[in-house]
């Protein structure tokens, strides 16, 4: 069941019907445009406000005390990214939750580990990949993008950009401070509820301006940019494929269950594997507009180690499936 089919609706009939749109490309940029930009304010909203009621309880020392009590060494990396892997969340969804992270003082690079694993390896690549490119495939993938997700943080760690961080966009009222501002007694359910409103609103305000710029980028790439575009440059089977497939995919914004039929179709039109993975990871990974949201949390230097890390990560994933895989199957 599609629970965003009532958004593409709208969408397409706000494009067609009320616009009266009959160009086709202009019309599939509009739609895309209408579509994504609802889709995505929703889930902000959402995603935002149970963070909110999250932050508020959130047990900052018993979250440490599991990450830091880690008994070998990446037990903290390698914890972040199974929670990511169980979060159904695409780029620009997980960043909230990045966001509660950061600020409840989870360190960057774990935080990263996370934010990297949650669009990386996720319900498509677990329940869907199997049936289409077969579980071994899967499995590969999978194994692959928790590696990458671990050693992308623990290097983010190891460059000590904490410092990087806008601490003031990441401030939130936890239940001490409420109960503090509240004369030391427990917050009334009514207040707690437009506490947990304002903060989850005021992350949603001052970020979906960029979700806006992003989209309408991804749209206009979308309507404009044709399928046979990406297929004839990215089937070519060099070695430059891959990084070429980061850079198209990066500017587009998917979820995993909806990029997985394209990576399908590609390969049926001759693009080898991997290639067809580095578009699909660098879609829902390094998605123009999850870029934009990450940049009112940290400054350039960061974003852009985080954008150098991941990219490297994901093109290692297409030129393995690219020329270890298929020259071993």
């Amino acid at each position: 069941m599609d629970i965003f089919k009532p958004i593409q609706i709208f969408a397409d009939a706000a494009t067609y019907n009320w616009l009266g749109i009959t160009d086709k490309y202009w019309g599939e940029a509009i739609d895309f445009f209408i579509y994504d930009s609802i889709k995505i304010g929703l889930l902000l909203i959402l995603i935002n406000y149970v963070m909110a009621i999250t932050r508020y309880y959130f047990p900052v020392e018993k979250v440490r005390d599991i990450l830091s009590g880690r008994k070998w060494y990446g037990f903290d990396y390698v914890s972040a990214a199974a929670l990511g892997v169980i979060t159904p969340f695409c780029s620009c969804s997980s960043i909230p939750l990045f966001i509660g992270f950061v600020g409840a003082g989870i360190p960057l690079g774990v935080t990263f580990a996370f934010l990297i694993a949650s669009p990386l390896v996720n319900e498509a690549s677990l329940f869907i990949f199997p049936s289409i490119f077969g579980l071994k495939m899967a499995l590969v993938y999978n194994a692959l993008g928790i590696t990458i997700s671990v050693l992308a943080g623990m290097i983010i760690q190891k460059l000590n950009m904490d410092r990087h961080v806008n601490q003031d966009f990441l401030k939130f009222k936890t239940r001490k401070e409420a109960i503090a501002e509240n004369s030391g007694m427990s917050v009334p359910l009514k207040k707690r509820l437009l506490i947990w409103w304002k903060d989850g609103l005021n992350i949603s305000k001052s970020i979906f301006p960029y979700v806006l710029i992003g989209v309408g980028l991804g749209a206009l790439i979308h309507g404009f940019v044709p399928e046979s575009f990406v297929e004839t440059y990215l089937a070519r089977g060099t070695w430059w494929t891959v990084p070429l497939a980061v850079i198209m995919g990066a500017p587009l914004y998917a979820n995993s269950v909806s990029v997985i039929p394209v990576v399908e179709a590609m390969t049926g039109k001759g693009v080898a594997l991997g290639t067809a993975l580095a578009f699909m990871t660098a879609t829902v990974t390094l998605s123009i507009p999850g870029l934009l949201i990450l940049k009112k949390a940290m400054n350039w230097k960061l974003l852009s180690a985080f954008i150098a890390v991941t990219a490297v990560g994901i093109m290692i994933i297409g030129y393995f499936f690219n020329f270890f895989i298929f020259n071993h199957a």
